[in-house]
C-alpha cells in the first residue's frame, strides 16, 4: 500500500499562498473589531481584536490549504499489478530423489547440489515469464502438487524456495510426476500446454510408466522438454563429516535415462536437454524462453482508497468555524 496523489500538479497552487498573504498584508489590517459590551466575548479565551482577525485569517488561509490538498485527491494505492495473460501454460516437475543431492554444480564459486541450482534456475526462468501461469510438481518415489498453476510469481516463487531433498519416500517416479503435471493442465483452454521435467536417474517408482505418461500428455496436446540433470561419469555426493567437520564425499556413477527422456520429449513435440553443468542449465532454460513466446496483453488493476474527502471535510468545517465566530461572538 502506497499513499499518493492523482493529481499532483494541483500541489503548485501551494507555492502561491505566500504571495498571496504578502499581497493581503500591503492592503492594510481590517478594521477594528467594535462590541457593543464586553460581556459578549467573556467566554472566547481573552482573545482581544487584532488576535481574533489574525485567527480568522488563519482559519481561511488553512482551509484553502486543505483545499487545496484536496483538489491533488489524495489516495492509498492498496495494489497496482500488471497482468499479462499470454495463453501459455507451464508446468515444472522437478525430481527431489535422493541423488539430487550430488555436488556437480556450481554457484557463486562454490560446490552446491543439483537441487540448489536447478531451483536457483528455474527462479530466474518464473521471473523472466511473468505472463505465464506456472505450476510446480515435486516428485520422488510418489508426486505431488508443490503450487497450483497461478499468476501469483511471488506465491510459485516461495514454494520454490521450500523444496527440500527427503521430504517425500525414495525413488524416482518419473511417469507419475509427468502423469501429475500433465494433469494440472488437462481441462485447461491455452494457446500451449507445457511441462518440463527435470531428473537425474532411472524411472524406478511409481505406477506409472514414463512413456504411457507421454501418451497421455500427446493426447492432451501438452509439449514436454525433459531436462537430465547431472554431469558426465561420476558426482560427488556426501556422506557425512570428518572430525574436523569436513564433508566426506563419495564419487557415484551418473545414471541419467536419457533414452526414455528424449523419446518422451520426441513424442509430445518437444526437446530433451543434458545439463551437465551450471552454465549448460541456464541455457538451456533460456532456450525454452526462447521457444515458447507469444504475443500478450497486457491489464494494469488498480485498487484506489480516495482520501480527499477526509482533507475537505475539515476545510468546510474550518470556514463554517470562521463564519460563525465572524458573525457573532468576533462581530466586527
Amino acid at each position: 500500500m502506497a499513499f499518493t496523489f492523482a493529481h499532483p500538479w494541483f500541489l503548485l497552487l501551494l507555492l502561491l499562498l505566500p504571495a498571496a498573504a504578502w499581497w493581503r498584508a500591503r492592503r492594510g489590517n481590517p478594521a477594528a473589531f467594535l462590541y457593543s459590551s464586553t460581556h459578549l466575548v467573556s467566554g472566547v479565551a481573552n482573545i482581544g481584536q487584532s488576535g481574533a482577525g489574525k485567527v480568522l485569517a488563519a482559519m481561511r488561509w488553512l482551509a484553502l490549504v486543505l483545499f487545496i490538498v484536496a483538489l491533488a485527491r489524495p489516495q492509498f494505492v492498496e495494489s497496482e499489478t500488471s497482468v499479462k495473460a499470454s495463453g501459455i501454460d507451464i508446468v515444472v516437475a522437478i525430481d527431489l530423489s535422493g541423488s539430487m543431492e550430488s555436488e556437480d554444480f556450481e554457484l557463486k564459486g562454490e560446490r552446491v547440489n543439483r537441487l540448489v541450482i536447478a531451483k536457483d534456475v528455474l527462479t530466474q526462468f518464473v521471473t523472466r515469464r511473468p505472463g505465464d501461469r506456472i505450476g510446480l510438481v515435486a516428485f520422488a518415489g510418489k508426486a505431488y502438487v508443490a503450487a497450483p498453476l497461478t499468476l501469483d510469481h511471488d506465491f510459485l516463487q516461495m514454494n520454490i524456495a521450500r523444496l527440500e531433498l527427503h521430504q517425500i519416500e525414495e525413488g524416482t517416479a518419473i511417469g507419475s510426476g509427468l502423469s501429475a503435471a500433465v494433469n494440472r493442465l488437462r481441462d485447461l483452454k491455452s494457446k500451449s500446454k507445457i511441462v518440463i521435467l527435470m531428473t537425474d536417474g532411472q524411472s524406478n517408482a511409481g505406477k506409472v510408466p514414463p512413456l504411457t505418461a507421454a501418451e497421455a500428455a500427446q493426447a492432451l496436446g501438452v509439449k514436454v522438454y525433459t531436462i537430465g540433470v547431472g554431469t558426465r561419469g561420476t558426482a560427488p555426493m556426501p556422506r557425512g563429516v570428518d572430525f574436523f567437520g569436513r564433508k566426506v564425499y563419495a564419487q557415484v556413477e551418473v545414471d541419467i535415462d536419457e533414452k526414455t527422456l528424449t523419446e518422451i520429449a520426441k513424442k509430445t513435440g518437444g526437446e530433451y536437454f543434458r545439463a551437465d553443468s551450471t552454465d549448460t542449465l541456464r541455457k538451456i532454460y533460456d532456450r525454452i524462453d526462447t521457444l515458447e513466446k507469444t504475443e500478450i496483453e497486457v491489464k494494469r488493476l488498480v485498487q484506489i482508497k480516495e482520501l480527499f474527502h477526509w482533507v475537505i471535510a475539515p476545510g468546510l468545517l474550518l470556514l463554517l468555524l470562521e463564519a460563525l465566530l465572524g458573525n457573532t461572538v468576533w462581530l466586527p
